[in-house]
């Protein structure tokens, strides 16, 4: 596989490297990194990076521990186990603030967060048709964006019903919605009922939260500063090559590592990010992927705070760190 590291991602790689040995070899230092889902598309830009050689050319050997239902890999990453952690929205970070726990966010993957409302078409077309629908809406989603969803635009709580992740209910009756994920219900009612739903993402609608963040404890960012900067500055890289440029080993790798994921599945994936633009979008496209402002996390929280979500007084300052994006890093790689 060709990689794409023009030269001034180069020269910023080299600011990061590790300690050369006296031999003058690269000593590779082992990192795991633990996703908080199975391998699949919203992953690519790690999968990416271990694929063809940035983490390594950064001084990485780089692990990733995959996720899933009985996996809990942020606990994994507190016990001193893994060294970084695919978390999900800021909540997250205002949750383990709340909750006492060091660790930190230093860079976020998704400049918009993926979850969705779908309906029928022809029976509630825009977001305010959503109003007159029941709602399949999980618990998680229930006491965060759901709570939002009333608070900023007059939803309401009986509109609720419990989402089980199962498609089959909302299909069967036009006048449920339900949630998801971009890349996942959407694909799923299409192949399961021969029709194309309406995807509202929420983040289109005011739903302003970072995603796919990554996130290491305190003492990581302050005992090896300089493999937290490779691994986010690899990461960055990761994404723009596996978006832009020749992805076919990290495809490979996801699917070798997710036997139940396919190939359409992750072609949709993609095609669904690109378009919606939730890797590279925002000030992404000024400062480069990843990139974060404390401006944006601070309208978030105030957002969280007025719909009773998180308390006022939570010191959410501590768990954001931007010093490693917001460099213009990789920014070439884009097409024009």
């Amino acid at each position: 596989m060709t990689r794409r590291i023009g030269t001034g991602v180069r020269g910023a790689l080299c600011a990061g490297l590790l300690a050369l040995p006296a031999g003058g070899a690269a000593a590779l230092e082992t990192v795991r990194f633990g996703t908080n889902w199975l391998p699949q598309a919203e992953h690519g830009g790690f999968y990416q990076s271990v694929a063809d050689g940035t983490f390594e050319a950064c001084g990485l050997d780089v692990e990733i521990v995959p996720g899933g239902p009985q996996v809990n890999n942020r606990a994994l990453m507190m016990a001193g186990r893994l060294d970084f952690y695919m978390a999900g929205n800021l909540l997250n970070l205002f949750n383990a603030v709340a909750e006492g726990i060091p660790s930190v966010a230093l860079m976020a993957s998704f400049q918009k967060e993926p979850q969705v409302i779908l309906s029928h078409p022809g029976v509630a077309d825009t977001w305010e048709d959503l109003k007159d629908l029941d709602l399949l809406i999980g618990d998680a989603g229930y006491v965060s964006y759901f709570q939002w969803m009333i608070a900023a635009h007059g939803f309401r709580s009986e509109q609720r019903q419990v989402y089980t992740f199962n498609p089959a209910p909302f299909i069967a009756n036009e006048r449920l919605g339900m949630q998801g994920f971009l890349s996942s219900e959407p694909f799923a009612v299409e192949q399961e009922a021969g029709f194309v739903p309406n995807v509202f993402l929420i983040a289109d609608y005011g739903w302003d939260t970072y995603s796919t963040m990554i996130e290491t404890m305190r003492s990581t960012l302050d005992e090896r500063p300089e493999v937290v900067q490779c691994f986010v500055e690899g990461a960055i890289l990761g994404w723009y090559n596996f978006l832009y440029g020749d992805n076919e080993a990290a495809i490979a790798l996801i699917l070798e590592a997710n036997p139940e994921m396919s190939r359409d599945k992750i072609d949709f994936a993609l095609e669904r990010m690109i378009e919606e633009g939730i890797v590279d979008s925002g000030s992404a496209l000024d400062y480069g992927i990843g990139n974060m402002t404390m401006e944006r996390v601070e309208s978030f929280f105030n957002a969280m705070v007025e719909a009773g979500v998180v308390d006022a007084d939570l010191d959410w300052q501590q768990a954001i760190d931007t010093r490693f994006v917001g460099q213009g890093l990789g920014m070439e790689l884009r097409p024009d």
